[in-house]
């Protein structure tokens, strides 16, 4: 899983800079946790080598992806991942009185 980014990094882009709030250890692993931050409205940029778009998985640091947010949303991106890998995260049902 995921480990939060311990320092504080900023990279430009079109519209300013973001920070990174974790690392993925490959395509798969990112996706989880972008598909988690923006289902929660932070919207998300992936920055990484450009074989996980080839291999899917990590092998000595290739395929490693840098999940960046804005800063005003790193606190609480940083608090969702920890939930996601402390296992406290509850996905919600897409209809409330399905079963």
């Amino acid at each position: 899983m995921a480990m939060p980014f311990q320092g504080v990094m900023q990279m430009p882009d079109e519209s300013g800079a973001h920070v990174t709030v974790t690392e993925a250890q490959g395509e798969v692993e990112a996706q989880l946790v972008r598909g988690l931050l923006e289902s929660r409205g932070i919207r998300t940029i992936l920055r990484g080598e450009a074989l996980r778009n080839v291999h899917g998985f990590t092998l000595d640091g290739l395929g490693r992806v840098e999940i960046q947010v804005a800063p005003a949303d790193a606190e609480r991106a940083r608090a969702l991942i920890a939930d996601l890998e402390s296992g406290r995260v509850r996905l919600e049902d897409d209809d409330p009185g399905a079963p």
